[in-house]
């Protein structure tokens, strides 16, 4: 059985990625999560998302520090992405994609410790509009990610060599069921474009 520790270094070597592609296995892990639909270059909502979240895990980060639990360092933002119809998401339509934008919790956040702290953000208005909030554990297990350096509307070929080497493993997925999953390490506000990088993941379906 893993150790904590152990754990750690194995949930830490998931957000390490190379332009080449590799095979991971994704345990069980917990997120805060929203869900949505739309263009995520214009979308309001996902906007509001991203802002709920990261102000939601900042406050926990900091209620737990004040209850000497010591603080973990937060997580990058992530977003699962599909279509209800898979010709939409392949063309690129990206008022019809879906999305669940999510960060990741360390194991002392719990649901009540978030609807606590979402309560005193709402009335210290600090969240404005506010989407519902989750915390949930999510599963992906075996999958193949790759490395994209540049900007996210060149992630195209990136995707594509990620898939090729998924079959070229023997695997295969289920664009709608296995979610495409991307990772962002990199602050669209703060970096160039062609300096972001952005883990992509994309989980294999079982045989």
């Amino acid at each position: 059985m893993l150790t904590h520790l152990d754990r750690e270094h194995t949930v830490a070597a998931l957000y390490r990625a190379t332009v080449t592609p590799r095979i991971v296995e994704v345990p069980e892990l917990t997120f805060l999560m929203i869900d949505g639909q739309g263009d995520p270059s214009t979308s309001a909502e996902y906007q509001d998302a991203i802002r709920t979240l990261f102000t939601l895990t900042y406050s926990a980060k900091f209620a737990n520090r004040r209850a000497g639990v010591a603080p973990a360092r937060v997580a990058p933002l992530e977003s699962l992405w599909w279509a209800d119809d898979i010709g939409a998401f392949e063309a690129g339509d990206r008022a019809s994609w879906r999305w669940t934008a999510m960060i990741r919790q360390p194991d002392d956040v719990t649901a009540d410790l978030i609807e606590r702290v979402a309560q005193e953000a709402r009335a210290k208005k600090r969240l404005g509009v506010t989407p519902a909030a989750r915390l949930e554990s999510f599963r992906e297990g075996r999958s193949g990610q790759i490395l994209h350096v540049g900007p996210y509307t060149s992630e195209g070929p990136t995707i594509r060599r990620l898939h090729e080497f998924i079959t070229e493993q023997g695997g295969r997925f289920d664009p709608i069921a296995q979610k495409h999953h991307e990772i962002y390490l990199g602050d669209p506000r703060r970096a160039a474009p062609e300096r972001l990088r952005t883990i992509i993941r994309q989980p294999i379906a079982a045989t």
